[in-house]
């Protein structure tokens, strides 16, 4: 029986990710005392205690990457998996806890995904790429061979890396942008090619 934590549109989808893979979805977890149920699964306002569970499943369903980051760091429980059957991972990839993989994305060989990733609709991630913890890589973008994405970072819908470029930590890299120089830590980057208009207040 797994848990989700955050009742929004991200968890739609993962609930149907764990439906087409067969696994049983005890019910959501949301702060939002509102929300009672979504897609007829029950939703509860009771969060993990503090301290290890580790018989308690649990996958992180919130896009914001930072709040993922304090969520995992906050409830020490067993973090599982959502992958959609229709994706395509080598067997020579690696994918971490907590991560979901969603429709018709690519892993491509010795890639290696770190965890509480998102991999969104389409993304395709090339050979011997890293994406590190709490990433998120949005529909139809795409990493070509040995991109390094370092922890926090969030790659745009339809936004091409060329080989070989490091993408910084907590950067942002904009919807449609082509990068094919690396980019800094915090740095928020658009266009083609892609061009810093600033940092985030992160930094």
């Amino acid at each position: 029986m797994i848990y989700l934590y955050g009742a929004g549109g991200h968890a739609k989808v993962v609930i149907e990710i764990l439906e087409r893979q067969k696994k049983e979805i005890a019910g959501l977890l949301d702060e939002n005392t509102e929300i009672r149920s979504l897609l007829g699964y029950p939703v509860f306002q009771v969060i993990p205690a503090h301290g290890s569970t580790t018989d308690f499943k649990m996958i992180i369903c919130i896009g914001k990457n930072e709040i993922r980051k304090k969520c995992a760091e906050e409830f020490k429980v067993n973090y599982q998996q959502a992958i959609h059957p229709s994706a395509i991972l080598s067997p020579r990839a690696s994918i971490g806890d907590g991560t979901v993989v969603m429709a018709s994305v690519t892993v491509n060989c010795d890639a290696v995904v770190g965890r509480h990733v998102i991999l969104n609709t389409n993304c395709t991630i090339d050979h011997d790429c890293i994406v590190n913890d709490f990433v998120h890589i949005s529909p139809n973008a795409a990493l070509g061979g040995k991109v390094q994405v370092s922890e926090g970072a969030h790659i745009g819908i339809g936004a091409c890396v060329i080989q070989g470029i490091k993408i910084g930590k907590w950067a942002t890299v904009g919807a449609g942008a082509v990068i094919i120089d690396d980019v800094p830590d915090y740095a928020v980057v658009v266009g083609n090619p892609g061009k810093i208009i600033k940092y985030s207040d992160q930094k």
